[in-house]
């Protein structure tokens, strides 16, 4: 169980992944937001930086806060507004309102003092959000956004989060107009966390094989001495690829192909 959000399941997008050690457990984002607790510039140091009786002390400097969201104690998170004293759990930030800014320092606002989107936009009528094609709100709410730059895309919260995870911030985009900076510097101060990684779908070498280029000779007969394997740079032993679809490919030889012909084309193609 997270020593700050006192839960034992949370969604790891949100919270970050856990950090054990010295008989102390903690998610990432939730020892990040806690209020009054520095990270070491090594984070190597004691809990992913953060020393252990930090940690303690932060826990119980929070045990009479109650969270402005469920009513629990514990709550380590403070608004950022220097007059507001409202804290609340990482976990329940989504359902309250909150905004973090998951970006150094880590700040935090309350329903009450979360930043709004300042862009002048009002959706039409049976607007729908582009990710998943419900009906957003008829104004710009903590929950319906809008693309700062065309101010014309609008989306959900979760919908938008969801696209920012599994994009990361190489190729984090509007979904419409394509606009990097300004979308990406919105988002990130709205409470949309933008994980800095390449998309979820490259990870793990899922798409290696799209990258690789096609090897061997597929004539009905491969006269090569090498095999349909072998290949040169250059001569009656070159790799020629299908100009259309790059699946197939011949030796210049094995095809009766001169060497003043640089393109080829497939059977299927």
């Amino acid at each position: 169980v997270c020593l700050l959000c006192r839960r034992a399941e949370a969604d790891p997008n949100i919270c970050g992944e856990t950090r054990e050690r010295f008989g102390l457990c903690a998610h990432v984002f939730c020892l990040l937001f806690a209020s009054l607790l520095h990270q070491q510039e090594d984070d190597r140091v004691g809990l992913g930086g953060f020393l252990p009786k930090e940690v303690l002390l932060a826990v119980k400097r929070a045990a009479q806060k109650r969270c402005c969201v469920c009513g629990q104690t514990g709550a380590t998170i403070t608004c950022c507004d220097t007059d507001c004293d409202l804290g609340f759990h990482l976990p329940c930030a989504k359902e309250g309102g909150c905004v973090t800014q998951f970006i150094p320092p880590y700040r935090a606002f309350c329903p009450a003092h979360s930043p709004e989107q300042a862009v002048e936009a009002t959706p039409e009528p049976d607007t729908k959000c582009l990710i998943c094609m419900e009906p957003v709100e008829d104004r710009k709410t903590y929950s319906t956004m809008v693309c700062p730059a065309c101010k014309t895309t609008w989306f959900h919260r979760d919908c938008i989060q969801n696209q920012a995870i599994h994009s990361g911030f190489s190729i984090f985009c509007c979904p419409h107009c394509q606009n990097e900076y300004r979308f990406l510097v919105e988002m990130l101060t709205m409470g949309i966390r933008i994980p800095r990684r390449g998309p979820s779908w490259e990870e793990d070498g899922a798409y290696e094989q799209l990258y690789e280029r096609h090897s061997h000779c597929d004539a009905s007969e491969c006269l090569c001495p090498g095999g349909r394997e072998e290949a040169e740079e250059e001569g009656p032993w070159e790799l020629l690829l299908c100009r259309s679809c790059a699946a197939e490919g011949t030796h210049r030889c094995c095809s009766g192909l001169r060497n003043r012909m640089t393109s080829w084309e497939c059977d299927s193609c």
